[in-house]
């Protein structure tokens, strides 16, 4: 009879699980050992945030979920920052923690905290696993963790239970996720007639459309009406920011410019748009707005919501595949006036050595089109969302639900994984490349060719700008007072320094050349953030 560990690893392997990450305490011995028989890669990190980040970004890369793992207490703690990103990110993974024995759960004991507590505002379920039906355990956190919204289930697993003897249960053929129900008739109808009386209809479009993979749809609709197309950040990719019809990012740099063009619109049409990102009403002008996404409309009352069309989001686009729109009333020469006064403002003029701006410019160009960017969090996250070219999703990887510093660097390891024939590269500042320099060691030990771009300017710089805001003294976000790595390795990792944009370029075309990690530093100045932050979106 196999063993719960055994069980528990094989029935995940059925599942399509191809990725484990974690830190191991004792108790998870038998599961790795299970997982090194059986061919399921479990690879050690340095912090169990990683762990999450890195189950997140493969899901986002593969559909498949991955394993992450922490153990009692304060491993659990760790691995709950990169479970929230899943969690607000909408990605499905599974979250597997060791827990104190039936005997010993509710004693006073070391490490001991209750992780079912802890990982229920974290996820869709949280269950705390017996040997009775492990297979059923782990075909409904597969499956609950799947649906549509996405994000991880959590399993707490006893300490004594990984060598217990797994049950008879009653484990079926794995199934997929069930789709959303089709919206009304009635609810459909209503939103293209909505959409058909409008004169300056604005197409708001998220994270859901772009995980769905309906960007061809999303560009359809937008042609079939001639009507300009804002993205949430993390929707980057489904309409490339040379389309005619590309009006922005919404709450990233400079949308303020953006507020010209959404004040002419008479009607907002949201489609996959997640609030998880940017609420509607941080925005939306005084116009009605018709919601299309697989969950209902999350407003504030003042909010005049027309059609509220939840369910499935695929069908509802092919519904107005079908409907006989006629061309708005959009002045697409202005809206191509907006674009060049939008990137013009991106890219301010200095006489530093070396911006955040030019930093990225030099990126884009010496990165190919197919290559993956993955984005930490800070004030240059303002900036990659709205000047990075996106040219497809999935070739820029950021968290804006959960915004985390910390994430880049492991979303970089989990893409160089998950795509080893492609180029990639994370971009981090100093402060998170600070708190996740360690997965440079797990990146040299499995060999993963990435390139880490730090933006190395001295200053928490988004705290820094809203310390501006308030006339507060920017001194309090200074995180080092001279050079920043200031050495040419780093645990083993080459790092290359550049200051101008001509070193950076001969640094990032070296990277990119040598077998394994690399660190580049880019010495920048941090002091255009003031000018594209955006304080206000309306």
């Amino acid at each position: 009879m196999p063993t719960v560990a055994e069980r528990f690893v094989e029935r995940l392997i059925d599942h399509d699980v191809r990725h484990a990450f974690g830190i191991p305490g004792g108790p998870w011995i038998p599961y790795m050992e299970a997982m090194r028989r059986r061919g399921l890669p479990f690879t050690v990190v340095a912090n169990e945030a990683s762990a999450g980040f890195m189950a997140d970004v493969c899901y986002r890369l593969t559909g498949r979920p991955a394993l992450c793992h922490g153990t009692f207490g304060p491993g659990a703690t760790n691995l709950a920052t990169g479970v929230g990103c899943a969690w607000l990110d909408r990605s499905a993974l599974i979250a597997a923690t060791t827990e104190p024995t039936d005997a010993m759960r509710r004693r006073v004991m070391q490490m001991n905290i209750d992780h079912q507590a802890l990982f229920t505002p974290l996820t869709k379920h949280t269950v705390r696993a017996g040997s009775d039906d492990i297979d059923a355990i782990v075909d409904r956190a597969v499956l609950t963790a799947c649906e549509e919204v996405p994000g991880p289930v959590h399993i707490g697993l006893p300490s004594d239970l990984a060598e217990q003897p797994a049950k008879a249960g009653t484990a079926a053929p794995p199934t997929r996720p069930l789709r959303p129900a089709l919206p009304a008739a009635e609810t459909l109808s209503a939103a293209a007639e909505t959409i058909g009386a409008a004169r300056r209809p604005l197409l708001a479009v998220g994270l859901t459309a772009l995980r769905l993979g309906l960007g061809s749809r999303v560009r359809r609709l937008a042609e079939s009406l001639q009507a300009p197309v804002v993205l949430t950040p993390m929707a980057k990719g489904l309409v490339p920011e040379d389309h005619p019809l590309y009006a922005g990012v919404l709450f990233h740099a400079r949308s303020d410019l953006l507020a010209d063009i959404i004040r002419e619109a008479d009607l907002v049409v949201g489609i996959g748009y997640d609030p998880v990102e940017f609420n509607y009403e941080a925005w939306l002008p005084d116009a009605p707005l018709v919601h299309l996404d697989t969950r209902p409309a999350d407003v504030a009352a003042e909010i005049e919501l027309a059609v509220d069309g939840a369910g499935d989001l695929a069908a509802a686009l092919a519904f107005l595949d079908e409907a006989p729109f006629s061309a708005k009333d959009w002045d697409l020469t202005r809206l191509a006036d907006h674009r060049q006064t939008l990137y013009a403002a991106l890219r301010p003029a200095g006489d530093t050595d070396l911006s955040p701006s030019e930093a990225l410019e030099v990126l884009r160009n010496v990165l190919p089109p197919e290559g993956i960017m993955t984005c930490d969090v800070g004030a240059h996250t303002h900036l990659v969302g709205q000047v990075w070219p996106t040219p497809a999703p999935g070739r820029q990887l950021m968290t804006n639900g959960w915004s985390s510093m910390g994430f880049a660097l492991p979303a970089a390891l989990a893409a160089a994984i998950c795509r080893p024939e492609i180029p990639v590269v994370g971009v981090t500042g100093d402060g998170g490349f600070t708190m996740m320099a360690g997965e440079l060691i797990t990146a040299r030990r499995l060999g993963l060719d990435c390139v880490i771009l730090v933006l190395a300017d001295r200053m928490l710089s988004l705290i820094e700008v809203k310390q501006g805001w308030k006339a507060c003294d920017p001194a309090t976000s200074v995180l080092y007072d001279r050079g920043f790595i200031d050495a040419d390795r780093i645990f083993g990792v080459p790092v290359l320094t550049a200051e101008t944009p001509e070193g950076l370029a001969h640094a990032l075309e070296s990277a990119f050349r040598t077998a394994g990690p690399v660190v580049v530093e880019a010495v920048v100045d941090g002091a255009a953030y003031h000018q594209l932050i955006a304080r206000s979106y309306r």
